[in-house]
């Protein structure tokens, strides 16, 4: 446990100058994908290799994959057209090196003025965003993902849902589940949701007289959701924002996570966690191409330029992770992605099987309809089995929805007026 304990530590918020995680991994993806393409030009060109059948669901991006497997075919200069893939994947390979410096000198954004701290327990607190507004007695306890840090929600001034639920006249309060440490080291998902979750709910309930509204992010939606099924009138409300249940809706085999279980079960076993690089680099498998396209176009950014600035506070929030304790680490490798087990009806929190129906406030569903992290045929279920649920779908990715250039008009406002609207 001594030996577990100290991995947990060394895990902690030392993350993001080392970015992007796992850089090793990044550079080797990039590498191979583009001496990929140089082999794969003469059987492409050949015939002997057919991608006709592969083209993206995409109208726009099927036209252009037909269009160069086309050119490629009918090509009159095969060896020039050698050389300039060969040149193109140079180019390419330099740009993303280019990104990746670029990034990594680039100051470390800065967080903003510090929040209230009205509880803590362990190395989990809850901040405070309306303890400054003149916003009554009108609670909303927000809850974010275990493996990803809080401030995905309170980014930068600008792009700050908590803050703009503050202005909204509302009390926001936000819990940062910190880094597991010495007590959290044998937490499962039940120690999370029913222990610091729940009392976390309490302490809110008693400083505003009244339950307050849950809304979760990702991961947090499971948590909160857990939460408000559990205890019906813990909560006024529920809104769960890009949240997954049916962790088989698209991929119902799963082959390759189900080869590598048992390494996973070793590493886990070994560590008492799952370390923070093997989250990203499974990230990174969803959308493997994702990370050289976003480095390549921050190359040529300006340093001063506001999309620069955002690039880097979004990369140094990705690449300052959390590990999962070992119990947690396998409820969600093993019991949610493998099994199925919240849309099987298996998925327990302290014994008891976590069901939707069993939510009795008013809720609502966000889906990203953009989302490659939680599709949308991961969410949906969820408004067959709460019923009455509101859904809005939202033209949005998983991280744009909280964070872009859209988001006051498609989430920030909206979800303000629902909840404004619970306390009607």
């Amino acid at each position: 446990m001594k030996a577990q304990k100290t991995v947990l530590a060394a895990q902690a918020g030392t993350g993001w100058s080392m970015g992007p995680r796992p850089l090793p991994l990044h550079m080797a993806t990039q590498a191979l994908m583009l001496m990929g393409s140089l082999s794969a030009l003469p059987l492409l060109r050949s015939g002997s290799l057919d991608l006709r059948g592969r083209a993206p669901n995409r109208p726009a991006l099927r036209k252009k994959h037909e269009a160069i497997i086309a050119a490629v075919q009918t090509c009159t200069d095969p060896e020039g057209l050698a050389a300039a893939v060969y040149r193109q994947a140079i180019d390419r390979l330099s740009a993303f090196a280019d990104g990746v410096l670029a990034y990594r000198a680039f100051p470390p954004t800065e967080r903003q003025a510090d929040v209230p701290v009205v509880w803590q327990r362990g190395s989990t607190r809850l901040l405070d965003y309306g303890a400054a507004e003149d916003s009554g007695s009108r609670p909303v306890i927000i809850v974010p993902s275990l493996v990803n840090r809080y401030y995905i929600l309170d980014l930068t001034e600008r792009r700050s849902l908590v803050r703009h639920l503050a202005g909204a006249g509302l009390r926001p309060f936000l819990i940062d589940w910190g880094t597991p440490g010495d007590a959290e080291a044998g937490f499962s998902l039940t120690d999370y949701v029913a222990g610091y979750l729940a009392e976390a709910i309490g302490v809110i309930t008693n400083m505003a007289g009244r339950p307050p509204v849950a809304v979760g992010y990702c991961m947090g939606g499971l948590l909160a959701l857990a939460a408000a099924a559990r205890e019906p009138d813990a909560t006024s409300g529920l809104a769960l924002l890009a949240t997954p249940w049916d962790f088989h809706a698209d991929t119902p085999t799963l082959p390759y996570p189900r080869a590598m279980a048992p390494a996973f079960e070793t590493l886990i076993s070994s560590l008492g966690c799952l370390p923070v690089d093997i989250l990203q680099a499974m990230f990174a498998s969803l959308e493997p191409t994702l990370t050289g396209e976003k480095f390549r176009r921050f190359a040529n950014l300006s340093a001063d330029s506001a999309e620069a600035k955002l690039f880097v506070a979004l990369e140094d929030w990705l690449n300052d992770g959390v590990p999962l304790t070992a119990a947690v680490a396998r409820e969600c490798l093993f019991g949610w992605y493998l099994e199925n087990t919240p849309a099987n009806g298996d998925w327990r929190i302290d014994g008891d099987v976590v069901d939707p129906a069993d939510v009795s406030v008013p809720s609502l569903l966000v889906i990203p309809e953009r989302d490659h992290i939680v599709p949308p045929t991961s969410a949906t279920p969820l408004a067959a089995t709460i019923d009455g649920a509101d859904v809005w779908r939202l033209p949005a990715g998983h991280i744009g929805m909280v964070t872009g250039g859209r988001a006051h008009e498609l989430l920030y406002e909206p979800l303000a007026a629902w909840l404004s609207a619970r306390f009607d």
